[in-house]
């Protein structure tokens, strides 16, 4: 093993009682999963299993050990340099977050060289990320919103408001040049953002749980409206203003 970092809520000083223990290991080859269940195994996990995709060169052993639970992904290097370069060529994820804040448990020095690249939030890259998060918000006539309030299309106004606060939330880090998290614990992430809409963390779980359709999405669409407003010109963010606006008149 050529690194193993801690990641997560522990790494952070945020876990509680519920709170699982994330590590990242990086190895100087791939790994069949056999061989890191017998890993896992031999450093006392228990009740071993595995999620996701297991094609690949990544790996995932889920455990528990003293009823910890513990969740491991395995990187051969090589991968993980790629999972590095892709984040700088536009992917959208929470690894560079988990980076960032990770602590090293065993190092040959990769945490510290990533996180030295990835000290800085590259300006070019967002605004690629502030035009993409824009793209679904026009282009069709503003009226179109009415048709996922109508009785009987929840599942579809639940989907649009989702994906809404996903994009508000990667044009608000962007914005403040801070790599994306996860959105657990979103209020405390948030926070500290110099450049947002006022309550931002707030609003989202209010458009989630309002009961009236027609206000939750009214409560989404005058947020996006909102980070559109702040983030730079652009085709695509200026296409979602003058689409938004109108939007959010017809449900008022």
């Amino acid at each position: 093993m050529e690194e193993v970092v801690l990641t997560g809520s522990v790494s952070r000083g945020m876990a509680d009682e519920v709170s699982d223990i994330e590590m990242l290991v990086v190895t100087r080859e791939p790994l069949e999963l056999e061989d890191c269940f017998a890993l896992a195994g031999a450093a006392g996990l228990e009740g071993l299993d595995t999620w996701g995709a297991r094609s690949g060169p990544a790996r995932r052993v889920s455990g528990y050990r003293e009823r910890v639970p513990l969740e491991l992904i395995w990187w051969p290097r090589e991968f993980a340099q790629a999972r590095i370069d892709a984040l700088f060529a536009g992917e959208v994820s929470s690894t560079a977050d988990a980076l960032v804040h990770g602590v090293a448990l065993r190092t040959g020095g990769l945490l510290s060289v990533w996180q030295e690249r990835l000290r800085e939030f590259p300006q070019e890259l967002a605004a690629a990320q502030i035009e993409e998060a824009a793209l679904p918000w026009g282009g069709f006539t503003p009226a179109g919103v009415l048709t996922i309030i109508r009785p009987g299309e929840r599942l579809a106004l639940m989907e649009w408001i989702f994906d809404g606060a996903i994009r508000v939330l990667t044009i608000v880090f962007a914005l403040n040049r801070v790599w994306l998290p996860t959105t657990k614990r979103l209020a405390v992430r948030v926070e500290p953002l110099a450049i947002k809409p006022d309550r931002l963390a707030e609003r989202i779980e209010e458009a989630l749980t309002e009961p009236d359709p027609r206000r939750a999405l009214l409560v989404m669409t005058e947020l996006q409206l909102e980070a559109v407003l702040l983030a730079p010109s652009g085709p695509n963010v200026a296409r979602a203003r003058t689409w938004l606006g109108p939007a959010a008149e017809l449900l008022r």
